[in-house]
């Protein structure tokens, strides 16, 4: 295929971000820029180019395009719910997930006409749909101009890469939901059978440094340990539960000083203990 080459390279460039960090939100970052270098340079191929055939051009738009361009789409909706989900109870950010599920369905319902035609696998209409230079007053409810001209847009090759994407989305959020529910189960249970009588009275962002300083370390399993066990375990020993650990760490990391607060304080209050039981 064509274009085949590119795509697996960029495939397998989203694919080593995946394995790189657990941070979503630097996945999303790093993945929209490496998107939008892959459209420019399908679309500097397509205006060197240009296609032999009317098949091959409505085959672009129609799946080669939207293939990539959903990945976009995708990763800027992404980034946008995720750097402002809640770092409340879990109870909340389900409801906040769940909210953005119905946002995205609004897309379908509005689209339904295209979407059913799309689904189907339709195909008499793929000329006015697909071919350069034709208008069509159903355009897509969300449009990313920076890359929407004549010579590399279709009228609604945009709307099929807005309907992967929020596939994806979708899926992605109900999965985010299901593991909300399920570390909730998780927690309640620990809770019940836990025998600790000790409990967290510092704030929880002092608890999530503490943990990620110890992961950092090495200090536990030669550094092998997952940070979910750790934050686990912290959780099951304190009687506290830490909501999106994750984002509390971005927030951290993102302090313009003093990133290690809570760290300092516990090294300064041990230093004014030894120099207590000297006097």
């Amino acid at each position: 295929m064509r274009y085949q080459e590119l795509i697996s390279e960029f495939e397998s460039k989203l694919e080593s971000l995946e394995f790189e960090t657990d941070d979503i939100l630097y996945r999303a970052e790093h993945s929209i820029a490496k998107t939008e270098t892959c459209i420019k340079q399908l679309r500097n191929e397509v205006i060197e180019k240009g296609f032999g055939s009317k098949y091959e051009e409505i085959s672009f738009f129609k799946h080669v395009k939207p293939q990539i361009f959903s990945r976009l789409i995708y990763y800027v909706r992404l980034f946008n719910i995720e750097s402002k989900r809640p770092r409340s109870s879990s109870k909340f950010q389900i409801r906040y997930l769940n909210n953005h599920i119905d946002k995205l369905q609004v897309f379908f319902n509005d689209n339904l006409e295209f979407y059913h035609y799309y689904r189907r696998g339709a195909t008499t209409l793929d000329e006015e749909y697909f071919i350069r230079g034709k208008s069509d007053l159903r355009l897509p409810t969300e449009s990313y101009h920076f890359f929407i001209d004549e010579q590399f847009s279709t009228c609604q090759d945009t709307t099929v890469a807005t309907i992967i994407a929020y596939d994806m989305l979708i899926v992605y959020l109900q999965q985010e939901i299901e593991k909300l529910q399920t570390s909730t189960d998780t927690y309640n249970n620990a809770m019940k059978q836990s025998s600790s009588k000790l409990f967290w009275t510092g704030s929880k962002t002092e608890l999530t440094e503490l943990i990620y300083a110890l992961h950092s370390s090495g200090a536990i399993n030669s550094g092998t340990a997952d940070i979910k066990e750790l934050a686990s375990l912290f959780e099951q020993m304190f009687n506290i539960g830490l909501g999106n650990y994750y984002h509390t760490f971005i927030e951290i990391r993102a302090r313009k000083s003093n990133k290690t607060k809570f760290v300092d304080k516990l090294k300064d209050s041990l230093e004014m203990r030894f120099e207590d039981s000297d006097e």
